[in-house]
């Protein structure tokens, strides 16, 4: 197994349902839920029996589409049943959709089998509801003494009909969440929320590492499960598990739709096609084999549909005013080469694949809505480190997983492959396709950028997208690694940094938190939140700052305050 001093990025088949019911209205925004953090009470049992079984996991819902979403739970048949240990009977789980939190009104139900062979997670695919509506659902099973036990009641939303004129979307935006880093306030404060639509994931919602590996044993908050690095099916769906016991990240899924894609650290870090940089296959066997169990439990501990492919990869829409492209950049991707090295430029290596690339091109020509958003694991937007002081170059190299000695690039994202990011730009271009908003994860920072078709000449030449990203919920940022107060050090880091890349409008480099995204016709708004620490499970949150790029523009611009 190999040593890692850091690494920061770099983040089913369906079960048959029927509804029932005719479905009647429900307000645009269901009321709120008693503490769904906490497991529903069930009615004592009315004689012995053996043990209950339990939703330990929370429930969870995601891919909302206009007329059904995707329900998810875990059930602990046993209290040997826990996750990644094979052990289990089979169990009938039913499921109800209602239009009210008490279940008076269900409007569509059905059952589902929890095994061994899914870990005992279990999936329901709903469809025949109404669009853009709210609605609550739960799980439930029967115990031994007849009693039925049932699952925390959760709130989810479908999206607008195809052809709706939809006034505004709103959007939580989420990435990198490090259990060993710190805690998950941040998708707290996103259940909190009553305004949201969805909750965008874009990777590196668990991580691999053993426990002490990142960050050092002195700095870990709480203990990674299991403690070694995970490499075999049962270590992988053991990891998620300890994840889905987190309360905050249970809220945050009780509240909102989920639509999640992975990025590196769901695998191993900087996960290409045939390998990982934290992979070693003398110490920690066949890399398909490892692959293929991070897969499967991922697929069976998250609220996301398989595509044909078996990736991630996927489209969703919002009405006529959004949609949103969301994209694998690790089961198609050619091996990182040495930053700054000119195979960086060669047309061989991709990091989309070509099915990919041209699937995410169709897409963006043929849209018809007035945004195109593209969920987008790790940042497009050019970025060069020529012009740091030695004293800051070192740990923002570390941070970024670079070497420290001369770094133009950052070979894991977009500027690893340049011939990819050529097309797409030049696509952007020459089709005249307007109002392109990447969103991504992956850094520990947030940026606001222009994306330029020539970074050397901007502002002379053109932006053909902008990109807002999102900082880490959890992961070390530069004044973690630093030990520094935040605010201090990075500001001349960030300074340096937006002088040699003047299409980078704001960077971030210090701060925990998350995005919340409001999209209009006139505007598409990313309003930044932090959180006050991240090593403290009550910690609290403000607004920070606020980037939109109004319809039409291709560029970002600050905004006075968060959208109301």
């Amino acid at each position: 197994m190999t040593s890692h001093d850091i690494s920061r990025r770099s983040a089913v088949s369906a079960a048959a349902v029927t509804a029932t019911a005719a479905l009647l209205p429900l307000a645009s925004a269901p009321a709120a839920l008693a503490d769904s953090t906490t497991p529903a009470a069930s009615a004592a049992p009315s004689h012995p029996a053996g043990p209950r079984p339990a939703f330990l996991h929370g429930v969870a819902s995601g891919d909302p589409l206009p007329d059904g979403v995707l329900l998810w739970t875990r059930v602990t048949p046993t209290p040997d049943a826990a996750p990644g240990s094979g052990r289990g009977p089979a169990v009938e789980v039913g499921w109800q959709v209602a239009e009210d939190a008490d279940f008076a009104r269900v409007v569509a139900h059905g059952t589902v089998t929890a095994t061994a062979a899914t870990d005992h997670t279990v999936k329901a695919d709903v469809r025949g509801l109404r669009p853009a509506t709210g609605y609550f659902f739960r799980f439930t099973v029967t115990a031994d003494g007849g009693d039925r036990v049932h699952s925390p009641t959760a709130r989810t939303r479908t999206t607008p009909a195809h052809d709706a004129a939809t006034t505004g979307v709103r959007f939580g935006v989420v990435s990198c969440a490090n259990w060993e880093a710190g805690h998950f306030s941040a998708y707290r404060h996103l259940a909190e929320r009553r305004d949201l639509d969805a909750v965008f994931h874009l990777g590196d919602y668990i991580y691999e590492y053993a426990s002490g590996a990142y960050p050092k044993p002195k700095y870990v908050v709480r203990p990674h499960a299991p403690a070694h690095e995970i490499v075999t099916l049962a270590d992988y769906r053991t990891r998620h598990g300890r994840y889905k016991t987190d309360p905050a990240l249970q809220a945050l899924h009780h509240a909102h739709p989920v639509v999640a894609i992975w990025d590196d650290h769901e695998f191993a870090n900087d996960t290409w096609t045939g390998g990982a940089e934290n992979h070693t296959p003398g110490a920690e066997g066949d890399w398909t084999a490892r692959f293929a169990a991070a897969k499967q439990a991922y697929f069976e501990w998250m609220p996301v549909r398989t595509s044909v492919q078996g990736t991630t990869y996927r489209r969703l829409r919002f009405g006529r005013l959004a949609d949103l492209h969301l994209l694998d950049l690790r089961s198609f991707r050619s091996q990182q080469v040495k930053a700054g090295s000119g195979k960086v430029d060669d047309p061989e290596r991709t990091i989309t694949g070509r099915a990919q690339l041209d699937w995410l091109k169709q897409g963006l020509a043929s849209s018809d809505t007035t945004w195109r958003l593209v969920g987008n694991p790790v940042m497009v937007s050019p970025v060069t480190f020529g012009a740091l002081p030695a004293h800051l170059l070192e740990p923002i190299a570390e941070l970024l997983g670079l070497p420290s000695g001369g770094i133009t690039i950052n070979a894991d994202q977009w500027d690893g492959y340049t011939d990819d990011r050529r097309e797409l730009i030049a696509h952007l271009a020459d089709r005249a396709i307007r109002n392109t908003v990447f969103l991504t994860g992956d850094i520990h920072m947030a940026w606001a950028c222009d994306v330029p078709k020539k970074a050397a000449t901007y502002p002379l030449s053109s932006s053909v997208a902008t990109e807002f990203v999102v900082t880490s919920v959890s992961s070390d940022n530069l004044d973690d690694i630093l030990h520094v107060a935040p605010q201090t050090v990075s500001l001349a880091a960030a300074t340096a940094l937006r002088a040699s890349n003047r299409h980078v409008k704001w960077i971030d480099m210090d701060s925990h938190g998350y995005g919340v995204l409001d999209v209009t016709a006139e505007q598409a708004q990313m309003d930044y939140y932090v959180v006050s620490d991240k090593t403290d499970p009550a910690a609290t949150s403000s607004w920070t700052r606020s980037y939109r790029t109004r319809s039409g523009t291709q560029q970002v611009e600050r905004a006075d305050g968060p959208v109301r």
